[in-house]
């Protein structure tokens, strides 16, 4: 096997750590000795052991010397004591001869620091193999630990004519069950949904994870005003699944139910007479809340992007027309000016089912370059 089949059978790993390892990275990591891997592990969970240690558990519990093996890891080993002691430590003190690694940790108390360690300890150490898909792997974290502000990832699902609803407000389904599965999947990815108030109004929608063996998404709601239903299905269910309502609102009549209900209220300052989503944002990172998944309607999405707040549009667009006065995925008041538009950039086209899902980056969104 190559160098790059042995780093992609790490990023395998990686991946069954989403959903769980956050505000940590994904890491997976293999041990290779005579052309054949020995030993592999993976970060399972917050808090729990990193990949390389895994890896090493994996191969002590085969009884196999890891001595002069090699490693191939996703990430930077770690070389800080934070849930758990440095991998730098175990890579060492294990006897690998060479470590390939994948991505560069940006993290400051890493970066770079953990490769040095290594070398000064006589491990050849090589970097960047398969290097983008690591580095996609943990776009989030890489985001979070050098803004401290959330990933913001705008989705929306429209029909080849721009809509997001029928003119009639009926929007079930535009995009086929491939489609609303991977939808599933990137709730599990992020750690928080939010819509705003008037989705809930609309919709009444749930914003759970309905995975097999999965966790749900911290849901939040932008209510300026309060008008979220008591009996809508959300509130309903505050007590069994985390749930956040920003406002502005100093009612606190109001504001009791809610909290009797089992929701979280965060209060923002005013911003054009809504909840102020840079803030928001602020507060939520401070919390360790690394990303959010906005599945907003129109007039949230618009809000969002002024407020500079999106990393990341999701568009799933179905093969389908409906024409008329639909609704779009984002309204508003929109730019004066095709040269005031707000630029993409790195853009992929993936086909899901009978669908498509184009994914890009919002251009010079604080963070992004």
């Amino acid at each position: 096997m190559s160098h790059e089949e042995f780093m992609h059978a790490a990023l395998l790993l990686a991946r069954r750590g989403m959903g769980f390892t956050s505000p940590n990275p994904m890491v997976g990591a293999v041990i290779v000795k005579k052309g054949e891997i020995i030993g592999s592990g993976y970060h399972k969970r917050y808090g729990d052991l990193h990949a390389e240690r895994c890896a090493f558990a994996d191969c002590e519990a085969k009884g196999i010397d890891c001595k002069g093996a090699d490693m191939y890891v996703t990430l930077e080993p770690c070389c800080h004591h934070g849930k758990q002691p440095p991998c730098t430590d175990a890579v060492i003190a294990h006897g690998i001869k060479r470590v390939f690694i994948g991505s560069s940790d940006p993290n400051p108390l890493v970066a770079g620091k953990g490769t040095q360690i290594l070398r000064d300890n006589g491990i050849e150490v090589t970097e960047g193999i398969l290097k983008e898909e690591c580095d996609a792997l943990n776009e989030i974290f890489f985001h979070y630990i050098t803004t401290g502000l959330p990933f913001v990832t705008m989705k929306y699902a429209m029909t080849l004519d721009g809509k997001i609803a029928c003119y009639t407000g009926e929007s079930k389904w535009i995009t086929g069950e491939a489609a609303r599965a991977h939808v599933q999947h990137e709730r599990l990815h992020h750690s928080a949904v939010m819509v705003g108030v008037g989705t809930v109004l609309a919709d009444n929608p749930l914003l759970t994870c309905r995975l097999d063996n999965s966790r749900d998404p911290i849901r939040i709601i932008c209510d300026s005003k309060l008008r979220t239903p008591l009996d809508c299905n959300i509130i309903k269910t505050a007590r069994e699944v985390p749930t956040i309502i920003a406002t502005i609102s100093e009612d606190k009549e109001v504001t009791a139910r809610y909290e009797e209900a089992g929701c979280r209220i965060i209060k923002t300052a005013a911003k054009d007479n809504h909840v102020d989503l840079m803030e928001l944002m602020k507060q939520l990172g401070s919390e360790r809340l690394d990303s959010v998944l906005l599945e907003g309607g129109g007039e949230m999405n618009w809000s969002a992007l002024n407020a500079g707040i999106v990393t990341k549009i999701q568009a799933y667009i179905a093969p389908k027309l409906f024409g008329g006065r639909g609704s779009s995925p984002v309204s508003g008041t929109g730019v004066p000016l095709p040269d005031d538009a707000f630029m993409l950039e790195k853009c992929s086209i993936i086909n899901i089912g009978e669908d498509i899902l184009i994914e890009s980056r919002v251009k010079n969104v604080y963070g992004n370059n």
